[in-house]
C-alpha cells in the first residue's frame, strides 16, 4: 500500500502542471485599453491581451470548474455527458456562443496553440501567462483523452447541434439529452481521428521541449515529460486509427456532426499528423508518408483558407521547419518554394482571397461566417514563415502585410473597432454568447437582455462584413460569435508581438465612441437586408438625391440642346 502510495505521488508530480499564480491575473477594464503604455519590453497592453486572450478560453469551459476558476459568473455545467455511453465526458470546451463540444474544430485550435507556442512560447513566459497557457492546454488535452477511451474509439461530438442552438439561456438550464456521438472502426472518421492526432503530436513536442530551430524563440516554459509521452501515445493510436481504417469524412459516420462542423477532406489531416509525430519520433519515414499524403490528394493545388477544416496552407511550412532542423529529413528547398508560391498569392495577389477596401484578407465563401479568422491564420503563418523567407524583401513584405491584418483586427479599419470584447472602449458589446448575454428569450436574443450581462474578456468575434461594416448585432453571429478557433491564431500573433514589440496595440490610439454603428443592416448569413451594400446615412441619402436631381436637369438639359442644333442642321456628330 505504501508503495502505492508513492508511485502516486510520484506520478502525480510528474504530470502536475505549472503553478497558477497568486493573485491571480485579471482582464483590466476596457477603459485601460485606451491608455497608451509607456512602451518597453515586454510591452504591457499586448501582455494583456495574450491574458485576456487566454482568460476567454476559461469562460468557455465546461464540466467542474476547479477553485482556481477566475470568471464568477461561470457555474460548472453539463456534468452527466457521457453517462448515455457510460462514460465521463464530463469536462472540456463549450465551442462557440453555445453548448456544444466538438472535437474536430476543438483539435484545429489546441494544434495550432501548441505549435504556435513552440515557435513563439517566450512571449506567454515573458507575459507571465505561461501558467495560463498550461492550464488552458491541459483543460483541452485532458479532455481528448478522455474522449479516446481505446484505440479504435473518439467521440466527436456531445450534445445535438439543432437542439443547442434552439436554446438561449444560462449554463444551469442546458437542454438534455446530451448525446454522445463517435467514430470506430465500423463508422471511422479519417479526418477526426488524424486532426486529434496533430493535436497530441503538436502538443507533445511543445511539453517535450522539442524546438525547431534556433530561429524561433524556443518553447514556453512548461515542460513535462511524463505528460509530454502520455500525449504522444494518444497521437500514435489516433494515427493508427487513421490510416487503418477506411477513408471516409467523419460526418458519413455521423451524420449530426456535419451541421455544425463539416470536414471537406482528410488528406491534410493525415499529412499534418503524420509531420508532427515525424518530429515527436525523429522518424524519416512519417515524413516521407506526409510528403505522399502531399503529392496523393493534390494538396499542393489548394489556394484557399487555412482553418478548423483546412490545414494545407500550413504544411509547407511546417514542411520547411522540419527539413531547417534536421536537413536528414527532406530537401527545404522545396519546401521554401511550395510555401512562398502560397504566401506570394497572399502578399502580391494571385491567390482565392482578396483585400476589402478597408485592407482586411477576405475570400469569397469562407470568409463570410468570420471574416477575421481566415486574415488572422494567414497573419499567423505569414510571421510563422519569416525566418525561413528566401530574400529580405519577401521578408519584409511578408511582416508588413501580415502586421497590417493584425492591425485590422485591433481597430484599425473603417469602423474603428478592436474586435477582441473588453480590450477597448469600443470593443464589441454584444457577443453572440449564450452564457455571457444573461439572456433567456430565444426569439428576441437582442433584446434578451438588452445590455449584455456579462463582458466575455479575450473573445475575438467574427469580425465584419465584406464592405468592412461591423454593426454589433447580438444575434447576427457571423459578425459577433465567438468560438475557440477564431481566438487561436491571435493567441499566437499576440505571442510573437510580447516579444519583438515594444510600440503597443492599435487600439490604444482608439478613444472611446470612435466606432459609430453603421447605417443600413449587415450582409452574411444571418442578415441579407444590407447585401446591396454599404448604406448611406439620412444626410448622405438626401445630398445623393440632390446631386442626381442636379445631374440629371443638366442630361436633360443638354439632350434638348442637342436636339434643337440637329433640328436646324448645326450640328454634324462626324466634324
Amino acid at each position: 500500500m505504501r508503495n502505492l502510495f508513492l508511485l502516486f505521488l510520484v506520478c502525480g508530480h510528474a504530470l502536475a502542471q505549472v503553478p497558477l499564480p497568486l493573485p491571480p491575473f485579471m482582464p483590466q477594464n476596457a477603459s485601460l485599453g485606451a491608455i497608451p503604455s509607456t512602451g518597453g519590453a515586454p510591452n504591457p497592453q499586448w501582455s494583456s491581451l495574450l491574458g485576456n486572450l487566454l482568460f476567454f478560453y476559461e469562460a468557455q469551459r465546461s464540466g467542474k470548474l476547479p477553485s482556481t476558476n477566475r470568471v464568477k459568473w461561470r457555474n460548472s455545467s453539463a456534468l452527466s455527458d457521457g453517462q448515455d455511453v457510460k462514460l465521463d465526458l464530463a469536462g472540456g470546451y463549450y465551442d462557440a456562443g453555445d453548448y456544444i463540444k466538438c472535437t474536430f474544430p476543438l483539435s484545429a485550435a489546441v494544434m495550432s496553440i501548441c505549435w504556435g507556442a513552440t515557435d513563439f512560447g517566450k512571449g506567454y513566459d515573458l507575459a507571465n501567462q505561461t501558467p495560463y497557457l498550461d492550464d488552458m492546454l491541459r483543460w483541452s488535452l485532458d479532455w481528448l483523452v478522455k474522449a479516446h477511451p481505446s484505440n479504435d474509439t473518439l467521440f466527436v461530438q456531445i450534445a445535438d447541434t439543432n437542439l443547442t442552438n434552439a436554446y438561449w439561456g444560462g449554463d444551469q438550464n442546458i437542454p438534455e439529452p446530451r448525446t454522445s456521438y463517435q467514430i470506430n472502426n465500423t463508422s471511422p472518421g479519417t479526418d477526426a481521428a488524424a486532426g486529434a492526432a496533430a493535436a497530441f503530436a503538436a502538443c507533445s513536442n511543445l511539453y517535450a521541449n522539442r524546438v525547431f530551430s534556433s530561429s524561433y524563440s524556443g518553447p514556453a516554459t512548461l515542460q513535462n515529460s511524463t505528460y509530454a509521452a502520455t500525449l504522444l501515445e494518444h497521437a500514435q493510436q489516433l494515427y493508427n486509427f487513421a490510416t487503418s481504417a477506411r477513408k471516409v469524412v467523419y460526418q458519413q459516420s455521423v451524420p449530426e456532426a456535419g451541421v455544425a462542423y463539416p470536414s471537406s477532406g482528410y488528406g491534410d489531416e493525415l499529412a499534418i499528423a503524420a509531420l508532427f509525430l515525424s518530429w515527436a519520433q525523429n522518424s524519416t519515414s512519417l515524413y516521407q508518408q506526409a510528403q505522399t499524403y502531399y503529392s496523393q490528394y493534390n494538396l499542393s493545388d489548394y489556394l484557399g483558407v487555412f482553418n478548423w477544416d483546412s490545414k494545407t496552407p500550413g504544411l509547407p511550412i511546417l514542411f520547411a521547419q522540419i527539413a531547417q532542423a534536421n536537413p536528414s529529413f527532406g530537401n527545404i528547398t522545396n519546401w521554401r518554394t511550395e510555401a512562398e508560391s502560397y504566401l506570394d498569392g497572399i502578399v502580391y495577389g494571385g491567390g482565392e482571397g482578396y483585400s476589402t477596401r478597408g485592407g482586411l484578407l477576405y475570400y469569397p465563401s469562407d470568409s463570410e461566417d468570420a471574416s477575421l479568422n481566415p486574415a488572422l491564420n494567414a497573419a499567423m503563418l505569414l510571421n510563422r514563415y519569416l525566418p525561413l523567407a528566401s530574400t529580405e524583401k519577401r521578408k519584409q513584405d511578408y511582416y508588413n502585410y501580415a502586421k497590417g491584418q493584425v492591425d485590422y483586427a485591433l481597430g484599425k479599419n473603417p469602423m474603428s473597432m478592436p474586435y477582441v470584447v473588453g480590450a477597448n472602449p469600443n470593443s464589441p458589446q454584444n457577443p453572440h454568447s449564450a452564457m455571457a448575454s444573461g439572456g433567456n428569450n430565444i426569439s428576441d436574443i437582442n433584446n434578451s437582455p438588452p445590455q449584455e450581462a456579462y463582458v466575455l474578456y479575450g473573445a475575438v468575434v467574427g469580425g465584419p462584413d465584406k464592405y468592412d461594416r461591423f454593426f454589433d448585432i447580438r444575434a447576427d453571429w457571423p459578425e459577433t460569435e465567438p468560438a475557440m478557433d477564431y481566438n487561436a491564431p491571435m493567441l499566437t500573433l499576440a505571442a510573437m508581438h510580447v516579444l519583438n514589440d515594444t510600440s503597443d496595440p492599435f487600439y490604444t490610439s482608439l478613444q472611446a465612441r470612435a466606432y459609430q454603428k453603421p447605417a443600413g443592416m449587415p450582409c452574411d448569413a444571418a442578415y441579407t437586408d444590407g447585401c446591396g451594400g454599404p448604406q448611406l446615412s439620412k444626410g448622405g441619402q438626401i445630398a445623393m438625391g440632390v446631386v442626381i436631381g442636379f445631374a440629371g436637369v443638366v442630361i436633360f438639359s443638354l439632350v434638348g440642346w442637342w436636339g434643337w442644333l440637329s433640328w436646324r442642321g448645326d450640328y454634324d456628330p462626324c466634324y
